[in-house]
């Protein structure tokens, strides 16, 4: 699984235009992995949310201010290793924005 973090484009002060152009390259490097055939699945994230914490099921609204980093989305996608995960995310389109890709393997239980 690949994990996007990063500020919101709205936080970052893009313009409606420069928002399009990066969805441009997140739909190009959607489709580029659905070609291959290694994208699984995946979602955008929105900023707001509810967090329930602790054994008295404390809850609180985001975005939380003691979260710095905004987890933005994620993708699901077929690699062999951590490596193979890497050079996939080589392509992601917030790099330059200061993004972040965090990558995780996925646990299956077996029931």
């Amino acid at each position: 699984m690949m994990i996007f973090i990063g500020a919101s484009y709205d936080e970052l002060g893009l313009s409606p235009e420069e928002i399009q152009t990066q969805m441009g390259r997140w739909f190009a490097w959607g489709d580029k992995m659905k070609e291959q055939g290694i994208l699984r699945g995946g979602a955008a994230l929105y900023a707001k949310g509810k967090r329930i914490s602790g054994p008295d099921r404390i809850e609180s609204d985001g975005p939380f201010v003691e979260s710095k980093e905004l987890i933005g989305g994620y993708y699901t996608a077929a690699a062999d290793s951590f490596e193979e995960a890497a050079k996939i995310a080589q392509d992601y389109p917030d790099y330059h924005l200061g993004g972040t890709v965090e990558i995780r393997e996925v646990v299956k239980f077996d029931r």
